[in-house]
């Protein structure tokens, strides 16, 4: 049997707007139920709208409960006269009375359900967003710049707009519109007209989701990523683990080639990538996180859960990264606060160079190892040392 005009109306709608069928014709009914009310009914009472799709008929009834004693006869019905609308009536359900809109319910129906069906449907809309996006919050998404307001960059990620805020912005990421990039929905927030879908490039999460993508053995659970310490659009460091010893955990995120890691750095622009093997033991996965500079002695403190590490003259710089970096990353990956002993470090203004401190950020003239592990490509960055594969 061929759809009807209105049933035309009701799929068009669905298809444009993406709502259920159902849902666009539950509106219809309450609009025309919430018309019938307004200018025929009473203003307690609860009245409902059917219509048969096939015959487009509305029918009105007005909805009474079944009590033992009425109190609020627009609300309540006998059980006695409820069982003369319905004999299987019982007290404590209800009863549905059918009533008979005057001639001119059309045309007000009309106007009224008109203003009431679109707004409904637009709540309608933004409850299938706000769902929609909601399920994929922690998740990657494709994106295209919008528009560009002040610090703010709206992102066109489908059905909705993203907000990136300044704070959710990669240092290297330079906007303009029609641009085309991945985000990380951060969280969908259900307030104001609209929901809001904050997303970002500079949540260390969007590492691991981009990893996931490119790295098949993290799928199938032989390779973890245990944690990610990161400093969107400078550094990153990842540290990863193999549930077979037969898997190098660092080997299958590099790549052959440094390929995987290069199609990660491809959509994160200038940001250099540092990949270390987890380890349960605390001391071996902070001489793993501060590579590649090579440590000698680690030494802990359970109470303060602070680390005071020893490296070779040579190795200060690099230990200690161009601005406080690797140091300070690698604290962020451990979960441990570093502190480097600096005994043997040049004096600033020495001949030798101008050791790395938190305030500073040159290099040791003769530290060639710190330079590239700063400067140097994805492969040159996170192959050197025990990253080599």
């Amino acid at each position: 049997m061929e759809s009807s005009q209105f049933m035309s109306a009701i799929n068009q709608i669905s298809e444009e707007k993406g709502i259920p069928k159902e849902v666009i014709l539950e509106t219809v009914e309450a609009a025309l139920a919430a018309a019938y009310r307004k200018d025929f009914g009473q203003k307690e009472q609860i009245i409902v709208a059917k219509i048969d799709p096939e015959t487009e008929k509305t029918r009105i009834f007005v909805v009474h409960k079944i009590v033992e004693e009425v109190e609020d006869p627009m609300k309540e019905v006998s059980l006695k006269d409820a069982k003369k609308i319905d004999k299987k009536a019982e007290i404590g359900g209800e009863v549905k009375e059918e009533v008979f809109p005057p001639a001119e319910y059309g045309r007000v129906a009309a106007q009224t359900a008109k203003q009431v069906i679109l707004q409904r449907l637009r709540e309608a809309e933004r409850d299938i967003i706000y769902r929609e996006y909601k399920e994929k919050e922690g998740q990657l998404v494709q994106g295209t710049v919008q528009r560009i307001e002040g610090d703010v960059v709206m992102i066109d990620i489908g059905k909705t707009s993203g907000i990136l805020f300044p704070s959710e912005q990669s240092r290297s990421d330079r906007y303009y519109v029609g641009q085309r990039f991945k985000v990380y929905i951060v969280e969908v927030q259900s307030s104001g007209k609209d929901p809001q879908v904050v997303v970002s490039r500079a949540h260390p999460e969007m590492i691991k989701r981009l990893f996931e993508m490119e790295v098949p053995e993290i799928a199938a659970g032989t390779v973890e990523i245990k944690a990610i310490a990161r400093e969107a659009g400078v550094r990153s460091k990842v540290a990863v683990r193999s549930t077979e010893e037969a898997i190098d955990p660092v080997g299958s995120l590099v790549g052959r080639r440094g390929v995987r890691v290069q199609a990660v750095m491809a959509e994160i622009g200038e940001e250099k990538i540092d990949i270390v093997l987890w380890d349960d033991d605390p001391k071996k996965f902070i001489v793993s996180a501060l590579a590649p500079a090579k440590i000698e002695a680690v030494e802990l403190n359970e109470e303060t859960k602070s680390a005071k590490i020893k490296a070779a003259p040579d190795q200060l710089s690099l230990t200690i990264g161009r601005a406080g970096q690797n140091v300070r990353l690698a604290s962020k990956l451990s979960g441990w606060q570093i502190e480097v002993d600096k005994e043997g470090m040049p004096a600033p203004g020495s001949r030798e160079g101008i050791a790395t401190t938190p305030a500073g950020d040159k290099l040791p003239k003769e530290t060639e190892g710190a330079k590239d592990a700063e400067g140097g490509t994805p492969a040159e960055s996170s192959d050197a040392e025990e990253n080599k594969v």
